[in-house]
């Protein structure tokens, strides 16, 4: 698995939303570069270890429904 890519409008929709964040939250106006970076470094460092907890959560439900369509086997009485 190699770097996250989004797409170019999901990417400026989330470069919006850290510029919003920081005028909001912190009374700061972000310009396009310095939004840019954040978003850069959140997908590059946080990036995977979100996307990795969304693996391990898919194989922990998908795991569960397999468990669950055994029980529905149905056995020959002897």
């Amino acid at each position: 698995m190699g770097k996250i890519k989004i797409d170019k409008a999901k990417n400026e929709e989330m470069r919006k939303t850290i510029v919003n964040y920081f005028y909001k939250e912190r009374d700061e106006d972000l310009g396009d570069l310095a939004s840019q970076l954040i978003l850069e470094f959140f997908l590059e460092e946080l990036g995977p270890f979100i996307y990795n907890q969304g693996v391990e959560d898919a194989y922990s439900y998908t795991k569960n429904i397999t468990e669950d369509i055994l029980a529905l086997q149905i056995y020959r009485r002897n």
